[in-house]
């Protein structure tokens, strides 16, 4: 399985911690950037480049990373054929995959721990989606709106 990954300075720092834990557990990882500190670059700048790559490839998976990764989200979500959410509980990230079949994982720094987001991350990568045709329905009225 395929991981892209990417932030600004603001999640520099958890990329780098992520990217490795993503190796260490045998994941295909592509660092989109941030690949260097630097405290004016911009997300999108990054994150629009990932999000690109999960379209392209619809067996692979994003993780982007932020401050709240609230920016990072929306700049995903412009993407067509993304569906990127923000990661805050066990149980939302389940959701997101089961009934969204979401793509991306968006994760602050601000927000969530290490710890916190090695569980949120193993979660988003091995749900599956739920396949029930309620949810294929709704997706299908979500992508009618990318066009």
């Amino acid at each position: 399985m395929k991981v892209f990954l990417a932030t600004d300075h603001a999640g520099f720092e958890f990329k780098e911690k992520i990217k490795a834990f993503l190796r260490q557990k045998g994941y295909e990882v592509e660092d989109c950037g941030a690949f260097e500190l630097n405290h004016s670059d911009d997300y999108p700048d990054f994150i629009a480049p990932a999000a690109k790559k999960v379209a392209q490839d619809p067996e692979s998976f994003g993780i982007v990373l932020g401050k709240s990764g609230a920016g990072e989200c929306i700049v995903a979500n412009k993407i067509k054929g993304v569906r990127a959410f923000l990661g805050v509980s066990e149980q939302n990230v389940k959701l997101a995959r089961e009934h969204n079949d979401a793509n991306v994982l968006s994760l602050g720094s601000e927000l969530v721990d290490e710890q916190t987001a090695k569980r949120l991350i193993e979660l988003f990568l091995n749900t599956p989606f739920s396949n029930e045709e309620r949810h294929k329905r709704r997706i299908e009225k979500i992508t009618a709106l990318e066009a």
